[in-house]
């Protein structure tokens, strides 16, 4: 359960900053590789700081990003003028200023759905046939460079919730998931399913503030039970996770 990698940052700031770095490292070395690069956004309050960074700091601009594919980790079932959007978010903060870095797009397309009256099963199908067909493969599962994620206070990753079953799922890259009870939004998702975690470079989980202190004690502290903690599935070797003293104390004692 210990076998990754903590990172003790002083800040919200400072979990940004080391994830921009590990950022950079990962997308070069799939240019470098490869000739392309695949990113994976997270949604949820923990992207925006690192969006201003990927937006002003000059070592984003160490990136080739003609040559990198930008993907989305989840959506929110909600149209892209909604303010639930987490593409929405990613374009006005960063993807889309100032004519964006450059890079390719690949939003989930849940706008499409809407607008064609198809649902969430819909969008998560048509995204999956995407993935399928774009990514680079890694024992034979598609492989992202870099995978950002956040913790949900609940300890949910992605669109995983604890006590559902997108957790099990080993051969379908991309999921539609019912509504959340506990968590708001209360719209449904379309996600990436967990099992993709272990064949990226590298996954960086970014948890800033002591708000979630206590449910990333559980996931380090407690046995392996996806059911009930899906963060859990990001406790593994490639994957490095950003803490804030008071929450790495309380994880790794």
């Amino acid at each position: 359960m210990r076998d990754t990698s903590v990172m003790v940052c002083g800040s919200p700031a400072e979990i940004a900053e080391r994830a921009l770095d590990l950022l950079v490292d990962g997308l070069r070395a799939g240019v470098r590789e490869r000739g392309s690069a695949h990113l994976a956004l997270t949604g949820g309050s923990s992207a925006s700081a690192l969006f201003t960074l990927l937006r002003d700091d000059p070592r984003a601009a160490r990136v080739e990003w003609s040559r990198v594919h930008v993907w989305q980790g989840d959506e929110r079932f909600v149209p892209l003028d909604h303010p639930d959007s987490n593409w929405a978010v990613a374009l006005r903060e960063w993807l889309a200023v100032d004519g964006g870095p450059g890079a390719v797009l690949h939003p989930i397309p849940v706008d499409e759905a809407i607008a064609g009256g198809h649902d969430a099963a819909w969008a998560a199908a048509r995204y999956a046939e995407e993935i399928e067909g774009g990514l680079p493969r890694r024992d034979d599962t598609p492989s992202f460079d870099v995978l950002l994620l956040g913790v949900g206070p609940d300890g949910h990753i992605l669109s995983t919730f604890p006590g559902t079953a997108p957790t099990e799922e080993t051969r379908v890259p991309v999921l539609s998931v019912a509504a959340p009870v506990e968590v708001e939004p209360h719209v449904a998702r379309v996600t990436l399913a967990p099992f993709l975690l272990a064949a990226a470079r590298v996954i960086v989980v970014m948890v800033p503030g002591a708000g979630k202190r206590d449910v990333v004690a559980e996931c380090f502290q407690t046995p392996l039970d996806l059911t009930r903690l899906p963060a859990q599935a990001a406790i593994r070797p490639n994957a490095v996770w950003l803490l804030e003293p008071d929450s790495a104390s309380r994880s790794i004692a």
